[in-house]
C-alpha cells in the first residue's frame, strides 16, 4: 500500500508571527535561519510551490554581529543610475551604522528563491533598528535564534 504525500494548499496554511532579537548573532547565520522560517522549510507541510512560511519581525538590527574584518573589507554595491560609472559602494561597517535594516533585508533576500513566490515570502519580513516594533497586535511569539 502506497502512502500519498500531502501537499499544502494555500487556503489551509496558517502563517504565525515570530519576533527575533538580532543582538550578537552573526549576520549570515541570522539571515539563513530567517530565510528558512520565511520559506516554511521548518514545517512538515512544506511545499515548494506554496507560500507556507511565517512572518518574522527582527528587532535590534543595529546590534547584529559582523565577524572578522568584514566591517572594513566587505562591500555592498548599488548601481544607482543604471549608467556606466553609476556604481556606488558602501562598506559593511557603514551599512551597520547607517542602514542596519537594509543590510539584514539584503542578506535575507539573497537566500530566498527569486521570482513571484520569493517576493511574496520577502514581504513577510519586518526589520527594525531598535527594540520596538509595530506588530504588537499580531501577538508574535519570541523566537530565540542565538542557540
Amino acid at each position: 500500500m502506497m502512502r500519498q504525500t500531502t501537499l499544502a494548499k494555500k487556503e489551509n496554511v496558517v502563517h504565525n508571527w515570530y519576533v527575533v532579537d538580532a543582538t550578537n548573532i552573526p549576520l549570515g547565520r541570522l539571515a539563513s535561519k530567517i530565510a528558512v522560517i520565511l520559506m516554511g522549510k521548518d514545517k512538515p507541510i512544506y511545499t515548494p510551490t506554496v507560500d507556507c512560511g511565517d512572518h518574522v519581525i527582527v528587532i535590534n538590527a543595529s546590534k547584529v554581529k559582523l565577524t572578522g574584518n568584514h566591517p572594513e573589507t566587505k562591500k555592498n554595491y548599488y548601481n544607482v543610475s543604471g549608467y556606466n560609472g553609476g556604481l556606488r559602494t558602501r562598506s559593511a561597517g557603514v551599512m551597520l551604522n547607517e542602514y542596519p535594516e537594509e543590510m539584514i533585508e539584503r542578506a535575507v533576500w539573497g537566500m530566498l528563491p527569486k521570482g513571484r513566490l520569493g517576493r511574496k515570502m520577502y514581504t513577510k519580513l519586518h526589520v527594525y533598528r531598535g527594540p520596538d516594533h509595530e506588530q504588537a497586535a499580531q501577538k508574535p511569539v519570541v523566537l530565540d535564534l542565538s542557540k
